[in-house]
C-alpha cells in the first residue's frame, strides 16, 4: 500500500534561493520538492506538498491532512514560534508529525528557541539543511509502516 505524506512550508520559505543565503544557501523551495518527489517515486510513497505564508491555509491543510494522510511533515517557518492556531489544529492529529527546520533554531535569536509544534511532534529535525526534506521524509516512511488508510 501507498504511503501519503504531505510537506507543508510556511511563510517565506517560497523565497528560499533569494532571501538570507548564508543562512538558507542557494536552493528554492522548487528544487527542495523535486528532490522531495524524486525520494516519494523511489519509496512508494504519495506525496503532496504545499506552500504558503497564509496561517489559515496552513491550518486548513493540517486538518485536511487527518482524514487522508498517513503523515504530516511541517516545515512552519516563523509560525513555528507564535500559532497557537496551527499548534491548535496539529493537536487533532492522530498521524505521525514531524517539526522540520532547514537551521537550527537553537543557534538562532532567543525567540526561536520555543516552539509551538515541538511537544505534538513525533520528531524534529533541525539544522541539517535542505537535507533534512529528504532526512524527514526516510524517517516518516518508517514511521508510517503500518498505517492503513
Amino acid at each position: 500500500m501507498m504511503k501519503k505524506i504531505i510537506i507543508l512550508n510556511g511563510p517565506n520559505l517560497n523565497l528560499l534561493g533569494e532571501r538570507e543565503k548564508e543562512k538558507y544557501g542557494n536552493i528554492t523551495l522548487e528544487d527542495i520538492e523535486i528532490n522531495c518527489k524524486e525520494f516519494a517515486n523511489k519509496n512508494n510513497i504519495s506525496l503532496s506538498l504545499y506552500q504558503s505564508n497564509i496561517e489559515g491555509k496552513l491550518v486548513e491543510e493540517i486538518q485536511k491532512a487527518r482524514k487522508d494522510q498517513h503523515g504530516l511533515i511541517i516545515n512552519a517557518g516563523g509560525y513555528t514560534h507564535t500559532s497557537v492556531a496551527i499548534h491548535d489544529a496539529l493537536k487533532i492529529l492522530k498521524i505521525p508529525i514531524i517539526e522540520l527546520h532547514i537551521t537550527n533554531i537553537y543557534n538562532r535569536e532567543d525567540f526561536r528557541h520555543k516552539s509551538m509544534i515541538s511537544k505534538l511532534a513525533t520528531a524534529v529535525l533541525c539544522g541539517f539543511g535542505v537535507e533534512g526534506y529528504i532526512m524527514a521524509l526516510e524517517a516518516m516512511n518508517k514511521f508510517c509502516k503500518n498505517e492503513d488508510r
